[in-house]
Parts: C-alpha cells; structure tokens; sequence
C-alpha cells in the first residue's frame, strides 16, 4: 500500500496544468511538492465540499482540468456529488485518498473502512471512467492515462492511514488564495 505523499507525488509528475484542490491530509503535503498559483487549499468547516468546488470550477472555465484531491471520510459524507459530477462532461478528475480514517479530526475509523467499494459507488454515481489503485507502481502506470481525457473521472487511492496528525492549515490565507488562483484562471 502506498503512503498518502507517494499517492501525491505521482500526481505531481503527471499534473500538467489542472487546477489541484486539496482538502483534509492533502492540504499539509500538496504545498511541499507543488507551489503554484493553480492549487488550492481548501479546508472548509464541513467535510465533502472538494468535489462540489472542483465540479464547479470546471464548469466556470470551460475546458480548464480540476483535479480534486478529497478523502474517503468526506465523500461518505457527499455521495450525491458524485452522481452531480456524473451530469457533466467536463474534465474533473476526483481522486478519492482513501485512508480508512478520519487522520486529520482523531485518526477515528472511517465507516465502512476498508470495506467500501468506492469504485462500485463512483460506477453506480454514473461515472465510467473509473481507476482503482493499490500501490504507488499502479498509480504511477495509470495517472498518465487517468488524468488526461474526458472526464468526470474517478481515481481510488488506497493509501495507508497514519495517526496522530494535526489538522492542517492552508499555507496562504484563503484570500490570497483566491487572488492566485482568479489571476492564473484569467
């Protein structure tokens, strides 16, 4: 099983010019690999709003590439965005980190942990262009592949869950965050 970065610095490798919106755990390691007015660190009061932003973003700038970096315990608690994100064709690439924990609130065990199908889920939502991957040599064979295309995609990272992290802090406050990202968008 890969860890949370390896997962992260595949998508830095493969990136090329998306939009990268991060939530949760990803939020404290994204900036250490990518410092570009393109990423976006949010990091909302409620869990699950990542992919609802990205999707939204992606519809704003028409062929503009969100990949949105959310975790399993947030999309539990948003199935419907999937099946929203489903409606459209744009290039919105969802990249669920699946740790099997609530990593940045306790280290508390996700429902369903290790037991949910999110494939099935993003299939079911009416996604088809659906990855799952278990190890850092899978992802690094298919993010190429997976994040280019049409989309909406769906990529499952099965990463292993470390305890005893803080709750991250976005490296710039949102305002200037939102100047960045507005100036690189046009």
């Amino acid at each position: 099983m890969m860890t949370h970065r390896e997962a992260l610095e595949v998508l830095a490798a493969h990136r090329g010019d998306h939009v990268v919106v991060t939530t949760m755990g990803s939020v404290a390691l994204w900036p250490q690999l990518s410092n570009s007015p393109l990423d976006f660190h949010y990091l909302p009061s409620s869990m699950g709003q990542g992919v609802p932003l990205g999707l939204g973003l992606a519809l704003a700038k028409p062929g503009r590439a969100v990949a949105v970096l959310t975790g399993d315990g947030g999309t539990l608690m948003n199935l419907g965005c999937l099946v929203t994100a489903a409606q459209f064709d744009v290039p919105l690439y969802i990249l669920l980190i699946d740790n099997g924990l609530y990593e940045v609130t306790g280290g508390q065990p996700v429902a369903g942990a290790r037991r949910t199908n999110f494939a099935q889920l993003a299939r079911g939502s009416g996604l088809t262009r659906v990855y799952e991957c278990d190890t850092r040599d899978e992802w690094a064979a298919t993010a190429a592949d997976a994040l280019r295309g049409p989309g909406p995609v769906f990529v499952w990272l099965k990463v292993a869950g470390e305890l005893g992290k803080p709750t991250p802090a976005p490296p710039r406050p949102m305002t200037d965050q939102i100047a960045a990202l507005r100036a690189a968008l046009g």
